[in-house]
């Protein structure tokens, strides 16, 4: 009787049934970013995994929603948790930067100093001489894990800040040199790393 009286009261109705509701889309959206982000990378096991959880989450927030339906305050929550999830899924996407990136940097400026530098650090480089619109230039190239594209660019701005460069995600790669690995996370890519579509 006491049960049934407290999921009819007013502080259930309009506080906590609410707050579940928005914890729950919080957690469907933020497991749906992270889903995207692993498929992207090609895991083919561990996304259809989140995949289940989310949208096992997401049943359970939608059922109360039309158990519910003449409570604003359960729809506020679910639109509210959809907004703080992407948030939220942003920010552990950033946190885990999974993956690699290809930098290309081109400068007028002799870039013999900056390959140098970024080999000292462990990086591998390409570089090539070429014909740009307003005379010659160095293009170089690097692949490095999504972590340190950070890293790269404050060398690039410390060499020569006036270099044009772009980043770019790449799926795969077959051999090449890295930097030395810094972390369990890190170490874990170096199977993704060995030609591997991910």
């Amino acid at each position: 009787m006491n049960e049934t009286s407290f999921i009819d009261s007013p502080l259930f109705t309009w506080v906590i049934l609410p707050s579940l509701i928005f914890l729950a889309r919080v957690c469907d959206v933020t497991i749906g970013t992270v889903r995207i982000m692993l498929l992207t990378k090609g895991r083919k096991i561990l996304a259809p995994i989140l995949g289940f959880i989310e949208v096992l989450i997401w049943l359970l927030a939608i059922r109360q929603i039309f158990n519910h339906l003449t409570n604003v305050a359960c729809y506020l929550a679910f639109a509210g948790g959809f907004a703080m999830g992407n948030y939220v899924g942003m920010l552990i996407e950033e946190r885990l930067a999974i993956g690699l990136d290809v930098i290309r940097i081109i400068t007028k400026k002799d870039a013999g100093e900056l390959i140098h530098y970024l080999k000292d650090e462990g990086y591998g480089v390409t570089s090539i001489d070429a014909e740009g619109t307003t005379g010659k230039v160095n293009v170089i190239f690097t692949i490095v894990n999504r972590k340190e594209v950070g890293k790269v660019v404050k060398i690039i701005n410390k060499f020569n800040p006036k270099a044009f460069y772009s980043v770019e995600e790449i799926r795969a790669v077959s051999e090449g040199v890295f930097p030395p690995c810094e972390s369990s996370l890190k170490s874990s890519l170096w199977s993704f790393r060995k030609g591997k579509e991910g």
